[in-house]
Protein backbone atom coordinates (compact mmCIF):
# COMPACT_ATOMS: atom_id res chain seq x y z
CA UNK A 1 0.00 0.00 0.00
CA UNK A 2 1.60 3.46 -0.77
CA UNK A 3 1.56 6.35 1.74
CA UNK A 4 2.06 9.48 -0.12
CA UNK A 5 1.79 11.58 2.96
CA UNK A 6 4.28 11.64 6.13
CA UNK A 7 2.94 11.60 9.46
CA UNK A 8 4.60 12.74 12.37
CA UNK A 9 4.75 10.43 15.27
CA UNK A 10 3.79 12.96 17.85
CA UNK A 11 0.78 10.89 18.86
CA UNK A 12 -0.91 7.94 19.32
CA UNK A 13 -2.86 6.84 15.82
CA UNK A 14 -6.04 5.02 16.83
CA UNK A 15 -8.63 3.29 14.26
CA UNK A 16 -11.78 2.34 15.56
CA UNK A 17 -14.47 -0.12 14.15
CA UNK A 18 -17.71 -0.04 15.25
CA UNK A 19 -20.17 -2.42 13.74
CA UNK A 20 -23.83 -2.06 12.69
CA UNK A 21 -25.66 -3.02 16.18
CA UNK A 22 -23.38 -0.64 18.05
CA UNK A 23 -25.07 2.09 16.18
CA UNK A 24 -28.43 0.64 15.89
CA UNK A 25 -30.05 3.46 17.06
CA UNK A 26 -29.73 7.33 17.62
CA UNK A 27 -29.32 6.83 21.22
CA UNK A 28 -26.41 4.11 20.42
CA UNK A 29 -24.78 6.67 18.21
CA UNK A 30 -24.79 9.11 20.45
CA UNK A 31 -23.03 6.57 22.94
CA UNK A 32 -20.25 5.85 20.27
CA UNK A 33 -19.86 8.94 19.61
CA UNK A 34 -19.28 10.27 23.36
CA UNK A 35 -16.55 7.03 23.64
CA UNK A 36 -14.53 8.45 20.44
CA UNK A 37 -14.59 11.76 22.04
CA UNK A 38 -13.63 10.47 25.18
CA UNK A 39 -10.87 8.44 23.42
CA UNK A 40 -9.86 11.92 21.31
CA UNK A 41 -9.49 13.74 24.38
CA UNK A 42 -6.88 11.23 26.29
CA UNK A 43 -4.55 12.14 23.21
CA UNK A 44 -5.20 9.70 20.46
CA UNK A 45 -5.13 10.24 16.88
CA UNK A 46 -8.24 8.81 15.46
CA UNK A 47 -10.13 7.44 12.61
CA UNK A 48 -13.27 5.76 12.73
CA UNK A 49 -14.49 2.88 10.42
CA UNK A 50 -18.61 2.83 10.26
CA UNK A 51 -20.95 0.03 9.43
CA UNK A 52 -24.50 0.91 8.45
CA UNK A 53 -26.97 0.99 11.54
CA UNK A 54 -28.87 -1.71 12.80
CA UNK A 55 -30.16 -4.00 9.61
CA UNK A 56 -30.24 -1.24 6.89
CA UNK A 57 -28.33 -3.45 4.53
CA UNK A 58 -30.83 -6.27 4.32
CA UNK A 59 -33.53 -3.58 4.52
CA UNK A 60 -32.32 -1.67 1.40
CA UNK A 61 -31.58 -5.35 -0.50
CA UNK A 62 -35.43 -6.41 0.56
CA UNK A 63 -36.25 -3.44 -1.01
CA UNK A 64 -34.22 -3.50 -4.20
CA UNK A 65 -35.71 -7.20 -5.13
CA UNK A 66 -39.25 -6.30 -4.58
CA UNK A 67 -38.60 -3.37 -7.00
CA UNK A 68 -36.64 -5.59 -9.63
CA UNK A 69 -39.59 -7.94 -10.42
CA UNK A 70 -39.05 -11.04 -11.86
CA UNK A 71 -35.96 -10.16 -12.61
CA UNK A 72 -32.21 -10.01 -10.16
CA UNK A 73 -31.08 -6.71 -9.48
CA UNK A 74 -27.68 -5.57 -11.23
CA UNK A 75 -24.74 -6.52 -9.01
CA UNK A 76 -23.49 -2.92 -10.09
CA UNK A 77 -26.63 -0.85 -9.11
CA UNK A 78 -26.92 -2.95 -5.81
CA UNK A 79 -23.46 -2.08 -4.62
CA UNK A 80 -24.58 1.34 -5.20
CA UNK A 81 -27.28 1.11 -3.04
CA UNK A 82 -26.25 -0.80 -0.36
CA UNK A 83 -23.44 1.31 0.09
CA UNK A 84 -25.27 3.86 1.40
CA UNK A 85 -25.96 2.88 4.80
CA UNK A 86 -22.13 3.02 5.28
CA UNK A 87 -22.72 6.97 4.02
CA UNK A 88 -25.08 7.78 6.51
CA UNK A 89 -24.07 6.61 9.19
CA UNK A 90 -20.30 7.95 8.91
CA UNK A 91 -22.70 11.07 8.26
CA UNK A 92 -24.19 11.00 11.37
CA UNK A 93 -20.85 10.26 13.12
CA UNK A 94 -19.55 13.26 12.28
CA UNK A 95 -22.25 15.57 13.36
CA UNK A 96 -22.73 13.89 16.38
CA UNK A 97 -18.75 14.08 17.10
CA UNK A 98 -19.05 17.88 15.89
CA UNK A 99 -21.67 18.05 18.94
CA UNK A 100 -19.35 17.60 21.47
CA UNK A 101 -17.40 19.75 20.53
CA UNK A 102 -14.46 18.07 18.19
CA UNK A 103 -13.49 18.57 14.85
CA UNK A 104 -14.57 15.64 13.00
CA UNK A 105 -14.85 14.94 8.66
CA UNK A 106 -16.79 12.34 7.41
CA UNK A 107 -15.31 10.12 4.14
CA UNK A 108 -16.84 7.70 1.58
CA UNK A 109 -14.83 4.73 0.79
CA UNK A 110 -13.39 6.24 -2.63
CA UNK A 111 -12.32 9.50 -0.57
CA UNK A 112 -10.38 7.93 1.94
CA UNK A 113 -8.52 6.31 -1.42
CA UNK A 114 -9.72 2.45 -1.37
CA UNK A 115 -9.40 1.27 -4.63
CA UNK A 116 -10.97 -2.21 -5.33
CA UNK A 117 -11.03 -5.13 -8.25
CA UNK A 118 -14.78 -5.11 -10.11
CA UNK A 119 -16.07 -8.06 -7.95
CA UNK A 120 -19.22 -6.34 -7.09
CA UNK A 121 -20.27 -7.78 -3.79
CA UNK A 122 -17.25 -9.45 -2.65
CA UNK A 123 -14.43 -6.64 -4.29
CA UNK A 124 -11.00 -6.96 -2.88
CA UNK A 125 -8.81 -4.39 -1.77
CA UNK A 126 -6.21 -3.13 -4.43
CA UNK A 127 -4.32 -0.62 -2.84
CA UNK A 128 -5.31 2.17 -0.57
CA UNK A 129 -3.91 6.22 -1.13
CA UNK A 130 -4.22 7.53 2.08
CA UNK A 131 -3.09 10.62 1.91
CA UNK A 132 -6.49 12.68 2.15
CA UNK A 133 -7.28 10.66 5.61
CA UNK A 134 -3.12 11.48 6.56
CA UNK A 135 -3.97 15.18 5.64
CA UNK A 136 -7.44 15.54 7.41
CA UNK A 137 -5.36 13.94 10.64
CA UNK A 138 -2.82 16.38 10.91
CA UNK A 139 -5.10 19.27 10.89
CA UNK A 140 -6.60 17.97 14.04
CA UNK A 141 -9.65 16.09 12.75
CA UNK A 142 -11.50 12.91 13.69
CA UNK A 143 -12.14 11.05 10.51
CA UNK A 144 -14.76 9.08 9.90
CA UNK A 145 -14.70 6.54 7.18
CA UNK A 146 -17.55 4.90 5.84
CA UNK A 147 -16.83 0.71 5.67
CA UNK A 148 -17.40 -1.67 3.55
CA UNK A 149 -16.80 0.38 0.25
CA UNK A 150 -14.41 1.02 -2.54
CA UNK A 151 -13.70 2.44 -5.86
CA UNK A 152 -12.92 0.56 -9.36
CA UNK A 153 -11.08 1.65 -12.01
CA UNK A 154 -13.79 2.67 -13.76
CA UNK A 155 -15.13 4.54 -10.77
CA UNK A 156 -17.54 2.33 -9.59
CA UNK A 157 -18.75 1.76 -6.76
CA UNK A 158 -17.88 -1.74 -4.73
CA UNK A 159 -18.74 -3.36 -1.50
CA UNK A 160 -15.96 -5.75 0.11
CA UNK A 161 -18.80 -8.47 1.11
CA UNK A 162 -20.67 -8.58 4.44
CA UNK A 163 -19.35 -8.13 7.40
CA UNK A 164 -16.22 -6.08 5.89
CA UNK A 165 -16.34 -3.17 7.71
CA UNK A 166 -13.79 -5.15 9.69
CA UNK A 167 -11.74 -5.47 6.55
CA UNK A 168 -11.87 -1.50 5.95
CA UNK A 169 -10.51 -0.80 9.22
CA UNK A 170 -8.04 -2.95 9.27
CA UNK A 171 -6.77 -2.00 5.61
CA UNK A 172 -7.05 1.89 6.36
CA UNK A 173 -5.15 1.11 9.72
CA UNK A 174 -2.19 -1.46 7.67
CA UNK A 175 -2.23 2.01 5.31
CA UNK A 176 -1.69 4.87 7.53
CA UNK A 177 0.92 2.58 10.04
CA UNK A 178 -1.73 2.98 12.93
CA UNK A 179 -0.55 1.55 16.74
CA UNK A 180 -3.20 -0.32 16.80
CA UNK A 181 -6.83 -0.92 15.03
CA UNK A 182 -9.82 -1.94 17.62
CA UNK A 183 -13.05 -3.38 16.53
CA UNK A 184 -16.11 -2.59 18.64
CA UNK A 185 -18.79 -5.18 18.47
CA UNK A 186 -21.23 -7.06 21.05
CA UNK A 187 -19.77 -9.07 23.11
CA UNK A 188 -16.51 -8.62 25.42
CA UNK A 189 -14.09 -10.18 23.46
CA UNK A 190 -13.25 -13.30 21.48
CA UNK A 191 -14.27 -16.16 23.73
CA UNK A 192 -13.07 -19.73 23.93
CA UNK A 193 -16.56 -21.04 22.93
CA UNK A 194 -20.11 -20.15 21.83
CA UNK A 195 -21.47 -18.57 25.20
CA UNK A 196 -24.70 -20.19 24.05
CA UNK A 197 -23.96 -23.75 23.90
CA UNK A 198 -20.99 -23.06 26.63
CA UNK A 199 -22.00 -21.39 29.42
CA UNK A 200 -18.40 -21.06 31.48
CA UNK A 201 -16.75 -19.51 28.02
CA UNK A 202 -14.62 -16.94 29.03
CA UNK A 203 -13.04 -13.77 27.32
CA UNK A 204 -9.60 -14.88 25.66
CA UNK A 205 -7.12 -12.13 26.79
CA UNK A 206 -4.64 -12.62 23.80
CA UNK A 207 -4.10 -14.43 20.74
CA UNK A 208 -2.19 -15.23 18.21
CA UNK A 209 -3.08 -14.07 14.29
CA UNK A 210 -2.56 -17.66 13.59
CA UNK A 211 -5.09 -19.26 15.51
CA UNK A 212 -7.30 -16.06 15.22
CA UNK A 213 -7.67 -16.51 11.22
CA UNK A 214 -8.54 -20.49 12.27
CA UNK A 215 -11.27 -19.00 14.76
CA UNK A 216 -12.75 -16.47 11.90
CA UNK A 217 -13.07 -19.95 9.50
CA UNK A 218 -14.88 -21.47 11.59
CA UNK A 219 -17.37 -19.18 12.83
CA UNK A 220 -15.87 -16.86 15.24
CA UNK A 221 -17.42 -13.11 15.25
CA UNK A 222 -14.17 -11.95 12.95
CA UNK A 223 -14.26 -11.12 9.77
CA UNK A 224 -11.20 -14.16 8.11
CA UNK A 225 -10.08 -11.28 5.21
CA UNK A 226 -9.78 -8.86 8.21
CA UNK A 227 -7.29 -11.39 10.59
CA UNK A 228 -5.39 -11.92 7.08
CA UNK A 229 -4.68 -8.55 6.64
CA UNK A 230 -4.05 -8.10 9.44
CA UNK A 231 -1.15 -10.49 9.86
CA UNK A 232 0.60 -9.92 6.36
CA UNK A 233 0.79 -5.90 7.12
CA UNK A 234 1.27 -6.83 11.27
CA UNK A 235 -1.53 -4.79 12.49
CA UNK A 236 -1.80 -5.20 15.85
CA UNK A 237 -5.89 -5.50 17.07
CA UNK A 238 -8.16 -4.97 20.04
CA UNK A 239 -11.40 -6.78 20.06
CA UNK A 240 -13.91 -5.52 22.48
CA UNK A 241 -17.29 -4.18 23.57
CA UNK A 242 -19.34 -1.15 22.20
CA UNK A 243 -21.85 -1.47 25.29
CA UNK A 244 -19.41 -2.74 28.10
CA UNK A 245 -16.52 0.43 28.97
CA UNK A 246 -14.82 -2.34 31.41
CA UNK A 247 -14.05 -4.99 28.80
CA UNK A 248 -10.63 -5.52 28.74
CA UNK A 249 -11.04 -7.40 25.40
CA UNK A 250 -8.89 -9.66 23.21
CA UNK A 251 -5.65 -8.83 21.65
CA UNK A 252 -4.79 -10.34 18.40
CA UNK A 253 -0.87 -9.69 16.96
CA UNK A 254 1.62 -12.17 17.34
CA UNK A 255 2.33 -13.76 20.58
CA UNK A 256 6.52 -13.98 20.46
CA UNK A 257 5.79 -10.10 20.96
CA UNK A 258 3.05 -10.40 23.88
CA UNK A 259 4.16 -11.65 27.45
CA UNK A 260 3.98 -15.11 27.25
CA UNK A 261 5.52 -18.12 29.18
CA UNK A 262 7.59 -19.58 26.29
CA UNK A 263 6.53 -22.81 25.68
CA UNK A 264 4.64 -23.19 29.28
CA UNK A 265 1.03 -22.09 28.24
CA UNK A 266 -2.03 -23.73 27.17
CA UNK A 267 -1.91 -25.43 23.89
CA UNK A 268 -6.06 -25.38 22.84
CA UNK A 269 -7.22 -21.93 23.01
CA UNK A 270 -10.47 -22.17 22.12
CA UNK A 271 -13.57 -24.30 20.92
CA UNK A 272 -15.14 -23.21 17.52
CA UNK A 273 -18.27 -24.47 16.16
CA UNK A 274 -20.38 -24.01 13.25
CA UNK A 275 -24.15 -25.58 12.50
CA UNK A 276 -25.34 -26.04 9.37
CA UNK A 277 -23.35 -28.29 7.76
CA UNK A 278 -24.35 -31.17 4.86
CA UNK A 279 -22.30 -34.07 3.52
CA UNK A 280 -22.45 -35.45 -0.13
CA UNK A 281 -21.13 -39.14 -0.67
CA UNK A 282 -20.01 -40.09 -4.43
CA UNK A 283 -19.56 -43.74 -4.07
CA UNK A 284 -17.85 -46.14 -6.63
CA UNK A 285 -15.85 -43.58 -8.74
CA UNK A 286 -12.86 -44.12 -10.17
CA UNK A 287 -9.34 -44.61 -9.24
CA UNK A 288 -7.54 -42.28 -11.35
CA UNK A 289 -5.16 -38.96 -11.85
CA UNK A 290 -7.19 -36.15 -11.99
CA UNK A 291 -11.02 -37.54 -10.64
CA UNK A 292 -10.89 -35.19 -7.75
CA UNK A 293 -9.99 -32.02 -9.93
CA UNK A 294 -13.32 -33.25 -12.38
CA UNK A 295 -15.66 -33.57 -9.55
CA UNK A 296 -14.17 -30.15 -7.75
CA UNK A 297 -13.57 -27.78 -10.17
CA UNK A 298 -17.20 -26.93 -11.43
CA UNK A 299 -18.35 -26.92 -8.03
CA UNK A 300 -15.69 -24.25 -7.77
CA UNK A 301 -16.91 -22.43 -10.92
CA UNK A 302 -20.40 -22.36 -9.51
CA UNK A 303 -18.97 -20.19 -5.83
CA UNK A 304 -19.27 -23.08 -3.60
CA UNK A 305 -16.90 -23.60 -1.06
CA UNK A 306 -15.76 -27.25 -0.18
CA UNK A 307 -14.58 -27.89 3.12
CA UNK A 308 -13.48 -31.03 4.86
CA UNK A 309 -12.45 -33.92 2.23
CA UNK A 310 -12.44 -37.64 2.71
CA UNK A 311 -11.26 -40.55 0.12
CA UNK A 312 -11.09 -44.00 0.92
CA UNK A 313 -9.71 -46.85 -1.66
CA UNK A 314 -12.20 -49.30 -1.98
CA UNK A 315 -12.26 -52.56 -4.37
CA UNK A 316 -11.77 -53.36 -7.98
CA UNK A 317 -9.81 -50.08 -8.38
CA UNK A 318 -13.07 -47.87 -7.29
CA UNK A 319 -13.32 -45.32 -4.84
CA UNK A 320 -15.61 -43.22 -2.58
CA UNK A 321 -15.33 -39.41 -1.92
CA UNK A 322 -17.33 -37.65 0.83
CA UNK A 323 -16.69 -33.64 1.48
CA UNK A 324 -18.93 -31.56 3.17
CA UNK A 325 -20.68 -27.55 2.05
CA UNK A 326 -22.69 -25.28 3.71
CA UNK A 327 -26.18 -26.38 4.16
CA UNK A 328 -27.57 -23.75 1.77
CA UNK A 329 -25.64 -25.16 -0.80
CA UNK A 330 -26.33 -28.83 -0.82
CA UNK A 331 -29.47 -29.26 -3.46
CA UNK A 332 -27.05 -26.93 -6.36
CA UNK A 333 -24.00 -29.00 -5.46
CA UNK A 334 -26.56 -32.53 -6.07
CA UNK A 335 -27.83 -30.97 -9.31
CA UNK A 336 -23.87 -30.13 -10.24
CA UNK A 337 -22.54 -33.05 -9.79
CA UNK A 338 -25.26 -35.37 -10.96
CA UNK A 339 -25.00 -33.50 -14.33
CA UNK A 340 -21.86 -33.96 -14.48
CA UNK A 341 -20.28 -36.11 -17.29
CA UNK A 342 -16.59 -36.46 -16.70
CA UNK A 343 -17.52 -38.53 -13.62
CA UNK A 344 -18.81 -41.85 -13.11
CA UNK A 345 -20.70 -42.81 -10.07
CA UNK A 346 -22.34 -45.81 -8.83
CA UNK A 347 -24.23 -43.70 -6.02
CA UNK A 348 -24.50 -40.52 -4.85
CA UNK A 349 -25.87 -39.72 -0.76
CA UNK A 350 -26.33 -36.64 0.71
CA UNK A 351 -26.72 -36.15 4.50
CA UNK A 352 -27.94 -32.54 6.29
CA UNK A 353 -28.25 -31.48 9.77
CA UNK A 354 -24.61 -31.97 10.39
CA UNK A 355 -22.16 -29.60 12.55
CA UNK A 356 -18.26 -28.96 12.75
CA UNK A 357 -16.45 -29.04 16.43
CA UNK A 358 -12.99 -27.64 16.21
CA UNK A 359 -10.31 -27.81 19.45
CA UNK A 360 -7.95 -24.70 17.98
CA UNK A 361 -4.33 -24.24 19.30
CA UNK A 362 -0.91 -23.22 17.65
CA UNK A 363 0.17 -25.53 20.80
CA UNK A 364 -1.12 -28.95 19.74
CA UNK A 365 1.68 -28.21 16.91
CA UNK A 366 4.52 -30.10 18.66
CA UNK A 367 2.89 -32.19 21.09
CA UNK A 368 1.21 -35.62 20.96
CA UNK A 369 -2.00 -36.68 22.64
CA UNK A 370 -4.61 -33.92 21.54
CA UNK A 371 -6.45 -35.92 19.02
CA UNK A 372 -7.07 -39.06 21.42
CA UNK A 373 -7.97 -36.52 24.34
CA UNK A 374 -10.41 -35.23 22.11
CA UNK A 375 -12.01 -38.01 21.11
CA UNK A 376 -12.44 -39.85 23.98
CA UNK A 377 -14.02 -36.67 25.53
CA UNK A 378 -16.67 -36.84 22.56
CA UNK A 379 -16.70 -40.65 23.35
CA UNK A 380 -17.66 -40.32 26.77
CA UNK A 381 -20.20 -37.67 26.02
CA UNK A 382 -21.76 -40.39 23.27
CA UNK A 383 -20.99 -38.32 20.68
CA UNK A 384 -20.68 -39.59 17.22
CA UNK A 385 -17.96 -38.52 15.02
CA UNK A 386 -18.58 -38.96 11.29
CA UNK A 387 -15.60 -37.35 10.01
CA UNK A 388 -12.32 -35.65 11.01
CA UNK A 389 -10.13 -33.53 9.16
CA UNK A 390 -6.95 -31.61 10.82
CA UNK A 391 -4.69 -28.74 10.19
CA UNK A 392 -1.18 -28.29 11.75
CA UNK A 393 -3.07 -26.18 15.16
CA UNK A 394 -6.81 -27.39 14.45
CA UNK A 395 -9.02 -30.50 14.84
CA UNK A 396 -11.88 -30.45 13.46
CA UNK A 397 -14.96 -33.31 13.66
CA UNK A 398 -18.54 -33.11 11.49
CA UNK A 399 -21.46 -34.56 14.43
CA UNK A 400 -24.66 -34.56 13.89
CA UNK A 401 -26.10 -30.97 14.79
CA UNK A 402 -28.16 -32.07 17.78
CA UNK A 403 -24.86 -32.81 19.45
CA UNK A 404 -22.93 -29.90 18.73
CA UNK A 405 -23.28 -28.24 22.28
CA UNK A 406 -23.22 -31.52 24.00
CA UNK A 407 -19.61 -31.29 22.16
CA UNK A 408 -19.05 -28.69 22.68
CA UNK A 409 -19.05 -28.37 26.32
CA UNK A 410 -17.28 -31.80 26.93
CA UNK A 411 -14.37 -30.57 24.76
CA UNK A 412 -14.04 -27.12 26.84
CA UNK A 413 -14.11 -28.87 29.81
CA UNK A 414 -11.70 -31.44 28.92
CA UNK A 415 -8.98 -29.20 28.02
CA UNK A 416 -10.33 -26.78 31.13
CA UNK A 417 -10.59 -23.52 29.28
CA UNK A 418 -12.92 -22.42 31.59
CA UNK A 419 -9.65 -21.70 33.88
CA UNK A 420 -7.52 -18.26 33.41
Amino acid sequence: MTVEFEMPQTKQVVVQKFGGSSLATEELLRKVAKRVAARREQGADLVVCVSAMGDTTDELLNLAHRLSGDYSPSPRETDALISTGELVSASLMGIAIRGLGHDAISLSGRQAGIQTDETFGSARIANIEPARVLREIKRGRIVVIAGFQGLTPADDTTTLGRGASDLTAVAIAASIEADVCEIYTDVDGILTADPRLVPDARVIPQIGYEEMLEMASLGAKMNPRSIEMASVHKVPMLITSSFNPHAAGTKIGNLEDQNSNMEIRKSITSIATERSVARVTLHGIADRPGIAAAIMMPLAEAGISIDVIVQNVSSHGLTDMSFTVGQEYLQRVAEITSQNTEVGYSDIATRDGLAKVSVVGTGMTNSPGYAARMFRALADANVNIEMITTSEIRITCIVDQEHVATAARALHSEFELEAD
